[in-house]
């Protein structure tokens, strides 16, 4: 895995002895700084040291994030940190599928998970039901679903000046109530305890850029490996997460369901697709959020 130095933003590969390191949780915007502009930078730099002349290039808005996010790790000593957009090299389809089927264990190890949240404030109380906190993008995405549960050590929710919020500890209450993820998970992070159905339904609202996506953030969740076939279409990633699971569960409530129907006025069913055993999306599982192992 790739790490990010926080202190002069370069890049270093581990294979083993990984040192302790804080884990960045945030959603993408349109010019976000990858694994590749990394690598520029250290160039840049070099050649500035040579006494070359140093090429002008436009500075990715990114910056400032992967800037706040390695400053906000260097206040508690944390030498190293993982940012997804720069510490994946996404030119490599094998290290790309490695670490989407290694994503939900990145984030269970990590010794601290910030969560930066661009448009939420602190200075607004996050238990209001009308505050950016409650509201914030953050809690629609696919991948985060995962990187709210998995981390063992602390998840620390950070406004867009990089002032703490809360917890998810200390606001286990309010983002169970946004999130419909139980309260009892995110103290223990135990999933043992949910069903397949349970675990789809907290994934039903949410939405992923890619279609696939929507399948393969859900792989830690239910300690599923596949390789990600990006252009498969969302319905088949689906279903082949389901067929994966299937072989090593025996827990029914997968087939539990429900696909929607075309109704009238009057509540009545028109027409109603008819399908095989697998559901096509987790929106089909919306409704199975109390439905325990069977």
């Amino acid at each position: 895995m790739y790490l990010l130095h926080t202190t002069n933003l370069t890049l270093r590969e581990f294979y083993a002895d990984i040192p302790e390191y804080a884990i960045l949780s945030h959603t993408w915007g349109k010019d976000e700084v990858e694994y590749q502009d990394i690598l520029d930078r250290g160039r840049d730099d070099s050649k500035r040291i040579d006494g070359k002349k140093k090429k002008v290039e436009r500075r990715k808005a990114g910056w400032e994030k992967v800037e706040g996010a390695c400053a906000q790790a260097r206040k508690y000593d944390w030498e190293w940190i993982w940012i997804d957009s720069c510490c994946i090299d996404k030119s490599s389809s094998a290290e790309l599928s490695e670490n989407i089927n290694s994503m939900y264990r990145l984030y269970e190890n990590a010794a601290v998970c910030y969560v930066y949240l661009s448009d939420a404030s602190s200075e607004e109380d996050p238990r209001d039901p009308g505050s950016r906190f409650s509201k914030s993008k953050w809690f629609t995405r696919g991948w985060t679903l995962q990187e709210l549960i998995a981390p063992s050590a602390s998840v620390v929710f950070l406004d867009r000046s990089w002032i703490e919020i809360g917890t998810r500890y200390s606001l286990r209450d309010v983002i169970s109530a946004i999130t419909s993820v139980p309260v009892g998970l995110l103290e223990n992070g135990d999933l043992t305890k949910y069903s397949i159905a349970q675990k789809m339904s907290w994934a039903a609202f949410r939405r992923t850029t890619r279609p696939e996506d929507r399948a393969y953030s859900l792989m830690g969740l239910f300690d599923i490996c596949m390789p990600p076939i990006y252009g498969e279409g969302g319905a088949k990633a689906f279903m082949r997460l389901q067929q994966e699971i299937i072989k090593t569960s025996d827990d029914r409530s997968i087939f539990a369901w429900v696909v929607d129907c075309e109704r009238d006025d009057k509540g009545e069913v028109v027409e109603c697709e008819s399908r095989g055993l697998f559901a096509q999306s987790p929106d089909e599982f919306k409704g199975s959020g109390k439905l325990k192992h069977h």
